[in-house]
This record gives C-alpha cells, sequence and structure tokens, in this order.
C-alpha cells in the first residue's frame, strides 16, 4: 500500500528517530527452519523496514551471519580464528543480499555496502556513501563487519551506528528486552524498561559485547533492544512507544 504525502509527513513529525542502525542476527533470519534463511521471516522483516523507510526514517542495518557461519564457533571446531572470522564476514554479506533482494521486490530501494572489496557483489563502503544513500531513502545495509578479524558484528553495528550519526541503535531480537537473567531459561526474571550501560556492566548482563556496548556508552549513542519478530514492533520503537529496553547512559 502506498503512502500518501500528507500521511508520511504527518507520521514522520511524530517519529522519535529520524535515522536509525538496525542490528539484527542471523540467527533471526532462520525463523522456524532452525538453518538458513527463511523466506517467511524475511518478508516480514522486509516489510516492516520498508514501512518506517516509506515514513522517511532513515535506515541503516547491520545483519550477523550467525546462521550460515560464525567464526567464534569455528574457531572452537579447530578452524583458524582469522579465516573463521573472514567466513563469518562473507555469511553476513549473503544475509544482506538476501535482504536487499527481499526489499527491492516489495518496491524499496535497497543498498549493500561491504567493508572490504567485493565488487560488484557490493559496494566498498564509505561514510559519506552511505550518508549519501541514506539521504536519498534508500535502505543502507552494511556488511561485512567492520572488515577485520576477532570483531564481532555487535562492534560493527556500533561502530557504523556511530559513524552513520544515527539517533539510536535498534537491536532486534527474539526477546522483548533486557532482562535480570535469560528469560528462557529463568522464569523469575524481570524486564528492565531502561537501564544504564554501567549498570549493564555492573551486573554482567548480556546485551552486546563488551567493545560494543563501550563504544556506544563513549560516544552517547543508546540502544534499544526490542522483540523484531512480532510484527508492528518496529515502527512502534520508532514512533517512541515503550516497548523493549532502553540502554543509555
Amino acid at each position: 500500500m502506498r503512502l500518501d504525502t500528507y500521511t508520511v509527513n504527518l507520521n514522520y513529525k511524530q517519529m522519535k528517530y529520524k535515522r536509525i542502525l538496525l542490528k539484527l542476527s542471523g540467527e533471526s533470519l532462520m525463523g522456524e527452519q532452525g538453518h538458513g534463511i527463511d523466506p517467511v521471516r524475511l518478508s516480514d522483516y522486509a516489510e516492516q523496514i520498508k514501512e518506517i523507510s516509506q515514513m522517511g526514517v532513515q535506515v541503516g542495518i547491520v545483519i550477523g551471519g550467525g546462521n550460515i557461519f560464525r567464526g567464534l564457533s569455528g574457531s572452537a571446531n579447530g578452524f583458524d580464528r582469522y579465516k573463521g572470522d573472514q567466513m563469518g564476514m562473507l555469511a553476513t554479506v549473503i544475509n544482506s543480499l538476501a535482504l536487499s533482494s527481499a526489499l527491492e521486490s516489495i518496491g524499496a530501494k535497497a543498498r549493500v555496502l561491504t567493508a572490504i572489496r567485493m565488487e560488484p557483489v557490493g559496494e566498498f563502503y564509505s561514510k559519506p556513501k552511505a550518508i549519501e544513500a541514506l539521504e536519498k531513502g534508500e535502505v543502507v545495509i552494511l556488511s561485512a563487519g567492520t572488515g577485520n578479524p576477532y570483531f564481532t558484528t555487535d562492534t560493527g553495528s556500533s561502530l557504523r551506528g556511530i559513524e552513520i550519526e544515527a539517533d539510536v541503535m535498534l537491536k532486534g531480537t527474539r526477546v522483548d528486552g533486557v532482562y535480570t537473567a535469560d528469560p528462557e531459561k529463568d522464569p523469575s526474571a524481570t524486564k528492565f524498561d531502561e537501564i544504564t550501560f554501567d549498570e549493564i556492566y555492573h551486573r554482567g548482563l548480556k546485551v552486546m559485547d563488551l567493545t560494543a556496548t563501550t563504544m556506544c556508552k563513549e560516544n552517547d549513542l543508546p540502544i534499544v533492544v526490542f522483540d523484531m519478530d512480532t510484527k508492528g514492533n518496529l515502527k512502534k520503537v520508532i514512533a517512541g512507544e515503550n516497548i523493549g529496553t532502553l540502554v543509555k547512559k
């Protein structure tokens, strides 16, 4: 459904965040399959992303590659960590291409930028190129992590969020926020509506890796952890509704 100009402008003014970095895990793309890329989940994500993009929100995205290959788990199984991380970077490019294709199939403009050179698979990343594409209304998918081994896609998303001057990093997960413990293992775990970066450190909570959270804290990039698998949640977060958990200084 195409939104008329009045509705787009009206909704844009109501949006709390105007430019975002959306972090998606590779595992989330597995959906019900348990491996690879679930076309249904991919389509759900593309529709939600297109909806906010049509409202004028500038969207940068980083996707992990854990549904295909994860460097850390590879090194635990005998892979050289350096090569394992390179394989993980390639996995993120595969996921990025899949999401780009899903977006384009429903009429959204998308561009894949890679942290390592691999034209014509994707364009080589630079901050000016990414911001120019965002300002043109394209969904910009930032792949291959930081382009370096020994860094996670969490760190890659923090770096890219800071570089593109995002208002917020939105971490889409299958859990609806940050809890005192893993809610899938501990039924007594309670959810935080807000929490500071320092509290995360002191409590030892696993929101993102330490490097990523430190970068966000030092560069004043807040994080909202929310359930991306529930349709409509992305738009609700953008509008500032009180869902998920806000992590800030």
